[in-house]
């Protein structure tokens, strides 16, 4: 495993933001069609991928709505 060692004087803190993996969203997706309701999915990226399969389940019947990284679907 590589590491990284950092010298200096000052602390360091802050956030790092890590975007959502489509092979992890995708099959997330999928399943909210096995369990009809309503499903709030968080850190989906908003790529061409799950996009189309957004469209794809809305010819099944699915609403969805997208607000950032958050995806609501209703299955």
């Amino acid at each position: 495993m590589d590491k990284l060692f950092i010298e200096g004087g000052r602390p360091l803190n802050g956030s790092v933001k890590i975007s959502g993996a489509k092979n992890a969203a995708l099959p997330l997706m999928a399943a909210t069609l096995l369990a009809p309701g309503k499903h709030t999915l968080r850190n989906v990226p908003d790529l061409r991928d799950t996009r189309t399969f957004l469209k794809v389940m809305e010819e099944l019947g699915v609403s969805s709505e997208r607000d950032g990284d958050v995806l609501y679907i209703d299955s």
